[in-house]
Formats: C-alpha cells, sequence, structure tokens
C-alpha cells in the first residue's frame, strides 16, 4: 500500500499527462502515452484533440501531422475517441460479442432496434462496400422502426444506425468531408491484427488507462466509451486527506518532478474525471458552453490553467480568425497568483497565439476568487 500525500498524487498524474518540463515533441508518441484524444470540434480557440497536442508539444505542434495520421490510418477514430491503430486489437473482441451478455438492459434495447431494421443495415453495409467512404447523409435510411426519444436523437436513424454499427465493430469512421464525418466498412479501416481475449484485453486496457491517467479509483461511475476506473491495474494507495482507495501506476512514483504552465482544454484527460480532479486537485470547473451566458461564471469555452502540480485558475479566450485575434476576454485567478505565476501564463498565451497565427490581445479583467 502506498501512501501519498495530494501533492504526490497530483504529481504523478500530471507525470502521467506528458504535462512536465521538458515538453515531449512527437505527436505520434503523445498520443500512445495518452491512449486517446477525445475528438471536440468546438473551435472556441481550436479543436479539442489539436488542442490537448498543443498543450503537450507547443507551437511546434502541427494539425497537420494528427490529419495525416487519421488518413494513413496510424490513429483511428473509434466512437469519438482517436486511438494508436495498434490499440484496436483490445476492442475487436468485445465488438465482436456487442452487446454482450453482461450488458446493461439499455444495450439489450439497441441491439433488438438493430435487429428490427435489419435490412437497414444491410443496405449500409451494401453502399459502404460499393462506394464508400460515404456521409450519413449518403446512407439508405430503409428502417421499419424508426429510432425514437425524448432528446435530439429522435429519427436520426442512419446516425443512430451507424454508431451501433461502430459498437458491433462493422463501420468505422474513416475521416472527414467538410463538416460530414466519412464512414466505411470497419475491415478496411480497422488493421487486420488478430483480438485478444476479451477479458484479457480489459485487463490490458485497464493497464494502459492508469498508466496515462498515473493514478485512479478501482471503481467509478459507467462510462460506456473511455472508463475512468482501471480495476485491479497498478497497485493499491491511499491518498492523505481523501477518502477511500486508490490505484496508482508504481512506474510514475518517486520520479523527479520538473512542473511548468500549461493551458488545458476543457476536454483534457487530466480533468476528464471532475470527481478526481476535486478531490486530488480541490479545483472547481465546469464546461459552461451549454449554460446560458448570463449563468456562465468562467466563460463558454474557458481554458482551465495548470500550474506546476496545481490547477490555478481559468482563461476565457476565443480565437477570432476574422478578425486575426486570439481574443482573452478574462483571466480568473483562484487566489491571487504570484508574479512568477502571472509570466508563465502570459507566455503560454504568446505560443497559443503563435501556434494558432494569431495577434495576441489582452483584453482581459481577472478575476481572483
Amino acid at each position: 500500500m502506498h501512501h501519498l500525500s495530494r501533492a504526490d498524487a497530483r504529481r504523478v498524474a500530471v507525470r502521467a499527462q506528458l504535462l512536465t518540463a521538458p515538453r515531449p515533441t512527437d505527436m505520434r508518441t503523445v498520443v500512445r502515452g495518452l491512449t486517446m484524444l477525445q475528438v471536440d470540434h468546438t473551435k472556441a480557440v481550436a479543436p479539442s484533440a489539436d488542442l490537448v497536442l498543443w498543450s503537450r508539444i507547443g507551437s511546434r505542434y502541427d494539425p497537420d501531422e494528427l490529419a495525416d495520421a487519421v488518413d494513413d490510418q496510424t490513429l483511428v477514430d473509434v466512437q469519438g475517441m482517436i486511438r494508436p491503430a495498434e490499440d484496436l486489437a483490445l476492442y475487436t473482441a468485445e465488438m465482436a460479442a456487442w452487446p454482450g451478455p453482461d450488458a446493461k438492459a439499455w444495450a439489450h434495447s439497441q441491439a433488438r432496434w438493430l435487429r428490427d431494421n435489419a435490412a437497414c443495415r444491410q443496405d449500409i453495409l451494401d453502399a459502404l462496400r460499393s462506394d464508400g467512404p460515404l456521409t450519413a447523409r449518403d446512407l439508405p435510411d430503409t428502417t421499419v422502426r424508426p429510432w425514437r426519444s425524448s432528446g435530439w436523437n429522435r429519427d436520426r436513424n442512419v446516425p443512430m444506425m451507424l454508431d451501433l454499427m461502430v459498437q458491433a465493430g462493422e463501420v468505422a469512421a474513416a475521416g472527414r468531408r467538410g463538416r460530414d464525418r466519412l464512414w466505411d466498412l470497419a475491415e478496411r479501416i480497422y488493421p487486420d491484427d488478430p483480438p485478444v481475449p476479451v477479458d484479457e484485453a480489459r485487463r490490458r486496457r485497464d493497464e494502459r488507462r492508469l498508466h496515462a491517467l498515473g493514478i485512479a479509483r478501482a471503481r467509478g461511475p459507467e462510462c460506456p466509451v473511455e472508463p475512468v476506473d482501471v480495476g485491479s491495474a497498478g497497485e493499491a494507495a491511499v491518498v492523505d486527506g481523501v477518502r477511500g482507495e486508490w490505484r496508482v501506476d508504481p512506474s510514475l512514483l518517486d520520479a523527479p518532478f520538473e512542473g511548468r504552465a500549461a493551458l488545458l482544454s476543457p476536454f483534457d484527460r487530466l480533468i476528464q474525471d471532475r470527481k478526481r480532479m476535486a478531490e486530488l486537485f480541490e479545483f472547481d470547473y465546469a464546461l459552461e458552453m451549454y449554460k446560458p451566458a448570463a449563468a456562465r461564471r468562467w466563460g463558454y469555452y474557458a481554458l482551465p490553467v495548470l500550474h506546476g502540480d496545481r490547477l490555478v485558475g481559468k482563461v476565457d479566450a476565443t480565437a477570432d480568425h476574422a478578425a486575426g485575434v486570439l481574443q482573452v476576454h478574462a483571466v480568473h485567478e483562484d487566489g491571487p497568483w504570484r508574479p512568477a505565476v502571472r509570466a508563465d501564463v502570459a507566455d503560454e498565451l504568446e505560443d497559443l497565439a503563435r501556434w494558432l497565427g494569431l495577434d495576441l490581445h489582452l483584453g482581459a479583467r481577472t478575476h481572483v476568487s
């Protein structure tokens, strides 16, 4: 059993996420280390996957590198997560067995909907086989039982069919055409590696996830696409001042720690598990883009600020490409920052503007909480 202070635990997490100094330099190595990048194309500052890579690599990172890696299938988009292609063997056995005997009732309900619309499913496969890759709007909707929900997915038959066929390992994302995602047969996209048996694959995914997170709970809330818990991976740990038992990657303990400043995507994996974020970093944050403007505390797409092993504030910024500026609307300090912290954050903003090819406009208000 490892006994860690909160600072110890935070440093393990920051080190695991490649947010220490010196910076990594190779995009593919970073993605393999993080194991995945969440796809979100909100461009308030930059698409999240690119912003995550800039946070690690800095302005030398070229977004074309990521696009090229997806195009040449070195990296593969699976359910909105960009993963190394070699990791797909850890998922394909589970895909083939989807939804699986231990699945929740809602997953079996989805499988029934696919079976009820078997002809449409086959029509989509036939269209992709003959003419793929295609967008969802290019594919036939021959459903006999429409998709029903109380939300925005109601009657979105083909997109929902494609999402479920991804889970079943039949189709895969094949890039984009403008704003539209392209789809093709999974056999054309995924590497032809033998699938790892389900139990072994889950164990190895837990180990990969723990190495990327550094420290995590053994059990956590259900997150179907990318869990936040790690089962029995790693070794047991307790963190001073935090209840319960954790799992830690021992290879990340007791190493030198050289922190730095970083501006993070709201979807950054360091803060993906909001409960872990609150427990270890004692940081208050929520993505507010879906809130009315008057209800926002920090801004539409505020970037969490990391300094060393602490999350110390948020920067409300917008990339206005038409005007050619990165507009910083406000800087929110969680407690007054030391001059050195302000200087480090200013350097990061300069680097962000340089990477975006914009002039930095600091019409910023500083708020201290």
